[in-house]
This record gives C-alpha cells, structure tokens and sequence, in this order.
C-alpha cells in the first residue's frame, strides 16, 4: 500500500528536520517547507493527505496559510503547531478550520494520534466505489462488486434495504455500466402514484380512454426503450396492476391503456423495495411468479449503521457537493465528526445529508462544532443547572483543559490560567481533581521532542 504523504511547515529548520525523522520511522511520506508560500508550491507538487503548520511564521503565517489551503482543497485536514502562548490564537484556528492544534514541544504519542485521527484517504484511494458510489466498507464494497457484474448482463435486479440506502443511486450506476447506458434511464416511484394513474403513467394510454386524457400519452415503458426502467417501492404496486406488469416482463410488449393493440418494448427493468417481499407473498399481498421475474440477482444496501466507517467520506462528499453548489465551506471539528459517526441514523443516508445542509446553512463560522450540531440532529438540551453549578462545572472542565495543555504540568498550567501554584492546587482540590492522574502526562512531557 502506498505510504500516507503529511507536509510539515515551519520556519525551524531544527523541528523540521526531528518531525520528519520521526513520522518516517512510523511509515509515513514526508514532505516539509520553511514558509507558507512554498507549503503551497509543494500542495501543486502532489496533495498530501494531512497538513502540521506552525502558527507563528514571517511573511504568511498559520492561520494566512490555513485560509489558503482550506480555499483549495475543503476537506484537507490542516492541524496548527503553537507555542503555549499562543494557544488563544490556536483556539481561533480551529473555528477558522484547523482540526486540532499541537502545543511545542510536541509530544509524539500525541503528535501520530492526531495524524491518525484525522488523516484523510490518499487521493485514487477506494473511498470512491464502482458507480461513483462513495464506501470504505467491505459490506459495500462486495454489494458493488456484484452489482458491477450484473450490470453487464441483462437480467432483472431487484434492489432491497431501508429507505435513504441509496437504492436507486445503485440502479442508475447499474444502467450505466451495462450495455445500455446509452439510452434512457426512467425511473417512478410505484408508492408515489395513485392507483388508479399508474398503469397509464406505466404502459401509456390513447387519447380518450378516461376523463382527462387529452392526448396519447406513450408510458414510461416506451419512452425507456431500448434502456432501463427502474421501479421503486415496486412492493407497493396495486395486485391488480402486478398481473399486467407480469404480463409486459413475459411478452415484451405493453398495451395503452384504452387500446386493442400491443406496443413492443426492449426494456431491462431494475426494481427496489423496502418491504418484506416474502412476508408480503405468504400474506397474499405481492404475486411469487411477479417476484421470481423481477429477483433474477438480489442485491441488498445495508443500513449507514452497518457502514460507520462510511459516514466521514459521505460528509466529505456532500460538503464538496454543497461547495461546488455556491454553499459557503464548512468543516466539521472532530468532536462533531464523532458525534456523527456513533449517531442513530434510522432515516440512513438522507438523513445524514439533510442534517448536513441543515448545519452548513445555520453555521456560523467554518468549523461546525458538536453544540451545533445536536441542535440539527434535533438533541433536546438537558434542564437548565443553577448558575453555581453552572460556574463550578465551567471551572472543572477549564482546569482540566490546562492540565491536558500543558502535559500535566501544573506550574506551566497555573502560568496559563494566570494563578500561582498553591492557588492552582486550590482549586483542584475545590473541584474534585487528582493530580496524580496527570502524572501519566507529566512523564509524558518529559519525553518531549
């Protein structure tokens, strides 16, 4: 596999020098630059799949450079290397798009855990399947593998799973990698029509033959010929209307409604459901012989739980979609890209786009954050705690936040939060906090680069 490619920027030719030693030794391609304008001219060289800039540099700094690169390429991680005293600024990094900020010196467990958790899929990588179907996920991948061979052929394929799957992304990927994908694509939703208008929209009409029919109307079996046509939600179809569409699928040929005569057709025909289509046989409700033509090869869409791993590339995806769109660029911060991935997603994959567009369209800077979006996955906020408990918490978390800054070092984290020591140890022990569990990191700190 071709080794991961991270640019490292910074005016410090010594620092340079030990990160790029350092994330070679773990497998890493490396690439380094001493100034924001020739971190650029090595993006245009090749695009890595990870950015570290130093925050304080002449000429552009970071947070220029993070502008820059983000106007480019969106979905590019850039995380920001800063001194202690630049942690404000590195905070207003993160809100611009920055995914993480790294405090000098840079600790390496936390340095390659920072890579790992942000590190995006190397360009030509198979985040993009068959289809232009989006998946890192092997159940995907063996879906589109099937569906890849079906489609050269010309049997029938009835597509199963929930609603929001994907099912007729996967039908027309399935017309266009067949022999027909030069001629028309028509699809309806069986669901979606009344009854008593679907054999007309289906198999056409002649002018005439009820109230409102005007003109011929050809049907969508005839405007598809010579290509496919896909029925969604085909276990929804009328009983009576299964017996005719059975009919269309043995003799090739449909008859307008209206009309004495037969119209030939030369139509593959690809079909979805989300029902139960063997419950619905056993109830009576759906023709076995219907099923048997329509199921030539099964293929089912597992749910966007069943593909986790899936859920950053399809955010990914869409957020370019909506760039590309006119929408302004967003990024998520990684505490709200957890929050997506361990989220229920009963509505699947349309649901997860539409709390995208959702956040996109009300975010108030580049970065969504999680607060914002539990508001779009419609969390309830918890009941209002009194202002001391709210003030007692914001202090807990503050301290806590030091202490994870500054490695555990606590004379480092009273100078940051402007207390001397005995006062710090104070509130500590005001707030409920162990020092000793720092001392993990402060042994830590002392591995510094």
């Amino acid at each position: 596999m071709e080794r991961k490619h991270i640019l490292l920027v910074d005016d410090d030719d010594k620092l340079l020098r030990i990160l790029a030693m350092r994330l070679e030794t773990e497998g890493y391609a490396v690439v380094t630059a001493s100034s924001g304008g020739e971190a650029l001219a090595r993006l245009d060289e090749r695009l890595p799949q990870f950015v570290l800039t130093d925050l304080r540099m002449p000429g552009m700094d970071g947070l220029e450079l993070l502008d820059r690169i983000l106007r480019r390429h969106p979905q590019l991680p850039v995380a920001i290397l800063t001194a202690h005293g630049d942690v404000p600024d590195a905070v207003r990094a993160t809100h611009a798009g920055a995914v993480d900020f790294l405090l000098k010196p840079v600790d390496r467990e936390q340095l390659l855990a920072c890579i790992a958790r942000h590190l995006s899929p190397a360009p030509g990588e198979a985040e993009e399947g068959w289809g232009g179907i989006v998946t890192r996920s092997p159940l995907m991948r063996a879906v589109l593998d099937d569906a890849q061979r079906v489609a050269r052929t010309d049997a029938a394929v009835l597509v199963t799973g929930a609603s929001g799957t994907g099912k007729e992304l996967l039908a027309r990927a399935i017309h266009n990698g067949s022999p027909r994908a030069s001629r028309p694509f028509v699809a309806i939703n069986c669901a979606a029509v009344p009854a008593e208008l679907l054999e007309s929209e289906l198999f056409g009409h002649r002018r005439g033959a009820f109230t409102g029919a005007h003109a011929d109307h050809p049907g969508l079996f005839r405007a598809a010929d010579g290509g496919t046509v896909f029925l969604d939600e085909i276990g929804d179809m009328p009983p009576e209307l299964q017996v005719k569409l059975l009919r269309v699928l043995q003799e090739r040929e449909v008859r307008p409604v209206g009309d004495t005569s037969t119209v030939p057709v030369d139509v593959r025909v690809l079909s979805a459901t989300h029902r139960d289509l063997d419950a619905a046989i056993a109830a009576g409700s759906f023709r076995e012989d219907l099923y048997y033509r329509l199921n030539v090869v099964s293929l089912r869409l597992p749910a966007l739980e069943e593909r986790r791993e899936d859920i950053p590339l399809l955010v990914a995806a869409r957020l370019a979609q909506l760039a590309a769109a006119g929408a302004p660029r967003r990024v998520y911060s990684a505490e709200a890209m957890e929050l997506l991935v361990s989220a229920p997603w009963p509505g699947n994959i349309r649901q997860l786009f539409n709390v995208v567009e959702q956040s996109v369209a009300l975010a108030p800077a580049r970065t969504i954050g999680a607060a914002q979006l539990r508001r779009s996955l419609g969390e309830q906020p918890a009941a209002l705690a009194s202002l001391d408990e709210a003030r007692s918490e914001f202090t807990r978390n503050y301290l806590r936040q030091l202490l994870e800054l500054s490695g555990g070092n606590i004379s480092r984290a009273a100078r940051l939060a402007g207390r001397n020591r005995t006062d710090f140890y104070k509130l500590m022990g005001r707030h409920g906090i162990d020092p000793s569990q720092f001392k993990k990191a402060e042994r830590q700190a002392a591995a510094l680069l």
